[in-house]
Parts: C-alpha cells; structure tokens; sequence
C-alpha cells in the first residue's frame, strides 16, 4: 500500500481549462484517486495549443495522475451515474457557473443528505453569491478587474498583464488549502462542508500588501514596471549584455552596493543617503547606477555584489532558467510518456510529498469510463449500452 498523504481519498473532478484542474492536480500528487468528469467534447483544455501528436500539451501538463471519464450531463441515466460517483466520493470539486450543478441535482446541499462527509469545492470566477455570480471570467480579465492588471506594467504605459495565468494557478493553489483544511475539519466532526473559491478572491489576495497600504493611505498605486513602491535600489538594473535584478535598499547593502560599483560617494549624497530621499531621487538614481553597470557584463556583476552578501539576480528567459544550477537541483523536470503523444518533459510538483506516488500521465479523453463506472457506480451498471459513454 502506498504511503501518499491522501492515499484512499477519492476525488471527483467537474472542473476544467486551468484553475479547477491545478487544485485537482496538487490532489492527485498528494495520492488522491481524482476521477474527471468530461463533456463528450472533452475538457474545454483539450484545445489548446501547442499539440503533441494531437494532444495539447497545457492538458497534459495539468492533468497527470487522473483518469477520465466521458459523461454527457444532458443526459438523465448518465446524470444518474455522476449522482452515484459523487455519493461514494470523500470531495467534489466543481469549476461550473453556480446554479448548474444545482439544475443537474448534484449540488452540495442536494448531495451532503446522500453523503453527509462530502467535502465540496465550488470554484468560479466571482464567487457563489453576490451580483456578478453568474458573469464568466477568465484570467485575464480577473487581473483586470481585480486591480492585478492597473500596477503592472511600466508608468505611462499600456496596461499590462502578467503573461502566465497567475489567477487561474493561485485560484487552483487556494482551493487545494480550502479542500486540506475543510479535510481535516471533517476528521474531527465527521461532517463535510462547502467551501467557496473564487478567481476574483484569489487575485485580490495576491495583492495582500498593497492593498493594505491601500487602505492605510488611500493612495491609488501606480505602475512602476519592475521597482518596488517602498524602496530603491530595489529594480532591474541594465549592464552591458542584459539585465539583473538588485535589492541593495537596506543600510549597509546601500553602502556596500556603491562601494562596488566605484561610487562610494553616493552612499552619503544627501539625494541619496537616506531610503526616503533615494524614494524621490529615483529616476536619478537608476541613471548614475546604470552607468557604471554597463561598463561589464551582468555574469561579472553579480559574484561581486553576491560576495557581499547584496540581494541579486540575473533576470533570465526559460533557457537560461532550465539550464540554472538552482533548476537542475530542485529537481522540477520529469519525462512523461504519454501514450499518443510520446515522452514530454513536464514540470513536476514543486514540493516532494512523503510517500509519492509514482506519475501516470494525463488520460486520454474518456479512457477509464467503463473501468470507472462499472467498479464504482451502481447505477452504471444498469444503464443500457447505446447509453454508455465510449472513450
């Protein structure tokens, strides 16, 4: 038997495309048996390019470890089958508008009188309630109308979003901590509960700090490209071949970083001596720093300023990141053989769980219905063939 922390617990998966699939995703590493419920048509994912083989890669990438089931929820006996597996299931997590799982009869209040340790996650982009429930959303609209889009970018810019789907990957994040601790809260009581996660909660939650100044100075924040709104030198500086990111803003790394650079008279400037008149003299800052760092190249910069002990680091593309020292120990790459797409290389969990179970690769599109339906739901067993599901 193996020794996962989630080993026996079986988890329902009516969620698609990215935010749903990475909470069911953390869920399967952890060794949950993740069961995803699909349209005929597939998981909406399954289009998304680029294509190994015919199979999308970003499908592949958030779905390892789960098999898959094909049921058409219009259809009343295949309803009935997705009733049965929700029943003798330990959590649900659904990405649907709210009010759908509720018109097919497999909403939690509906399905906790059948199954009252059932622990249901709701997923969706504004949340359960409230008047924008029923509106769609997408990443990147919620970094838009969360405030996440308004602070990144460079000043007197275009707007501008960050370009991976940093919602819909924290939103994912969120609900797995949501669904752990609505876990361990049953262990104690023996109830299971709902719990509701939304894209936009989520995006505001990134803000966290900024917000809170927010809130402390009623101070709309600007866009500042890669500078931070309390401290300087604490941005991307420009050398001769690139870039490198530098958080010299504390006292002594002040101090040490102008020594390095051949300028110790700045340190004491009276435009630059003290955090808040670096604050205002910025803008001048950056150009006396940046001319003596373009005087070398980064790769000669950063041994000196890391020997003394200045916060630092190149700013790299993927490349330079799968070939940094620092990838290649946290061991974050795994080849996957996929059966119709072949051998991928694909990140894997960040976090080395105990007892980790070994890596199956992203099901192909309703592969395990049968297996699934015929062990699993009673009711499937009756249903006629012409209306059972082929993968």
């Amino acid at each position: 038997m193996l020794n996962t922390a989630l080993h026996g617990l079986r988890v329902i998966d009516f969620t698609q495309v990215v935010a749903g699939p990475t909470c069911t995703m953390m869920l399967s590493d952890l060794g949950a048996d993740v069961t995803k419920i699909e349209a005929p048509g597939g998981d909406l994912c399954r289009a998304l390019p680029p294509f190994a083989a015919g199979e999308s890669v970003a499908f592949i990438a958030l779905n390892r470890n789960k098999r898959s089931v094909v049921l058409d929820l219009k259809n009343p006996a295949q309803v009935a089958a997705a009733v049965e597996l929700v029943a003798a299931a330990d959590v649900v997590v659904e990405s649907f508008r709210p009010g759908v799982m509720e018109r097919l009869g497999l909403d939690y209040l509906t399905m906790k009188r059948r199954n009252p340790r059932l622990v249901y996650c709701s997923i969706s982009a504004y949340g359960q309630q409230g008047p924008e429930k029923d509106l769609p959303g997408v990443d990147g609209v919620v970094q838009a109308v969360s405030g996440l889009m308004s602070v990144t970018g460079m000043p007197d810019a275009p707007p501008c979003k960050v370009q991976v789907p940093v919602v819909d990957m924290v939103t994912g994040y969120l609900a797995t901590v949501a669904v752990l601790a609505a876990l361990a809260q049953r262990d104690r009581d023996g109830v299971g509960q709902q719990v509701d996660v939304s894209m936009f909660g989520s995006a505001v939650a990134l803000q966290h700090l900024s917000f809170a100044t927010y809130f402390h100075d009623h101070e709309v924040p600007q866009r500042l490209g890669s500078a931070a709104p309390y401290s300087t030198p604490n941005e991307a500086l420009r050398c001769a071949d690139g870039w490198i990111m530098v958080a010299a803003y504390h006292p002594a790394r002040w101090v040490a970083f102008c020594d390095i650079l051949g300028e110790p008279e700045l340190a004491i400037d009276p435009r630059f001596a003290k955090a808040g008149d670096r604050m205002r003299h910025r803008a001048e800052l950056i150009e006396l720093l940046e001319r003596q760092l373009v005087k070398r190249s980064k790769h000669e910069w950063l041994p000196l300023l890391q020997n003394a002990d200045i916060i630092c680091g190149p700013i790299n593309d993927y490349r330079e990141v799968v070939e940094s020292a620092s990838f290649r120990a946290a061991g974050l790459v795994e080849p996957v053989a996929h059966p119709a797409a072949g051998t991928l290389t694909l990140l894997r969990s960040p976090f080395a769980a105990p007892g980790e179970p070994p890596r199956r690769p992203a099901p192909l599109l309703g592969e395990h219905t049968s297996e699934v339906l015929h062990k699993v739901a009673p009711a499937a067993q009756a249903m006629p063939a012409k209306e059972l599901p082929c993968p």
